[in-house]
């Protein structure tokens, strides 16, 4: 038996809960893998996984395990990256999470530049926009976008920094009042994004103002879709709104009223030795979003 083949089987096992998706990603029968993973089990002396026609579940000793197997494949993979980078070429896989919102928009192009300078790097990208637990999830890096500085465990460099927009379609100022102060807002159909820190509270001017409407949902992407069809008023992140300010669908209004700024973070756990992967991707943003501004 391959250990550490077995070992990278069970851990892909335990983040997927099936032997057919494993079966199918790495060209493998199911026969073969579950074969792998009872070798793996016979040479512990341990039952990891807990079999039924249905569903597998880790047991106590699978779940304590899964956790020394992913550090161990790690440090294998930081070993065989060291070695790249002394050729000058790195490759990999390199396990990204992003924000829904930022990755729909912003980040495409990054992604897509990327892959072109640096062909032997695979990336594997999930988004969302609720923030993941890096280690628990196997991620090599987290991209996450926030005003306030992160408390966080782990390593995190900032790339760079968005503004917000108010922003609203033509027809829908040309149908309701003036906006010309912030406290104007309060008088006006105003959009809630579901998870912005703050709430139904803008940010916007000394003191901020407190905004109502009938509308919240947790995808600022949709929400300008909502304000590009006259239906209110939104506070999004310029990176979002910046392709329809161009293109005259919304217009910006407050622009004078101070506004805080968000900052975009790299995050990755602390590690022996960093990736060359992973290093170039961190510097890779840096260069592209000096190039790039969105404020």
């Amino acid at each position: 038996m391959d250990k550490l083949k077995a070992m990278q089987l069970f851990v892909r096992v335990a983040e997927l809960g099936s032997f057919s998706r494993v079966a199918e990603q790495s060209a493998s029968s199911k026969s073969m893998i579950s074969k792998q993973i009872s070798s793996l089990e016979d040479s512990l002396g341990a039952r990891l996984l807990q079999r039924s026609t249905r569903r597998l579940q880790l047991t106590q000793l699978g779940e304590d395990y899964l956790v020394r197997c992913r550090e161990i494949l790690r440090q294998v993979e930081d070993s065989e990256a060291h070695i790249q980078e002394q050729q000058q070429e790195p490759k990999g896989r390199l396990r990204i999470n992003a924000a829904m919102a930022l990755g729909l928009t912003a980040l495409a192009p990054v992604f897509a530049e990327f892959m072109r300078r640096y062909p032997h790097i695979e990336l594997d990208i999930e988004f969302s926009d609720q923030a993941q637990d890096l280690l628990e999830h196997n991620f090599d890096l987290g991209l996450r976008v926030a005003s306030q500085a992160f408390d966080s465990s782990y390593v995190g460099k900032a790339i760079t920094q968005f503004s917000y927009s108010i922003c609203a379609a033509p027809a829908y100022l040309a149908a309701h009042a003036p906006i010309l102060k912030p406290d104007d807002l309060s008088h006006h159909q105003c959009f809630e994004y579901s998870y912005f820190r703050h709430k139904n509270h803008w940010p916007v001017g000394a003191d901020g103002v407190a905004i109502s409407g009938n509308m919240k949902a947790n995808s600022s992407v949709f929400l300008l879709d909502m304000i590009k069809q006259g239906m209110g008023v939104g506070f999004i992140p310029r990176f979002i709104s910046y392709p329809a300010l161009q293109r005259g669908e919304v217009v910006e209004i407050l622009t004078e009223a101070p506004k805080p700024l968000m900052t975009l973070y790299a995050l990755y756990p602390v590690r022996h030795f960093t990736p060359p992967r992973l290093q170039r991707f961190i510097e890779f943003l840096q260069d592209w979003f000096a190039q790039h501004p969105y404020l």
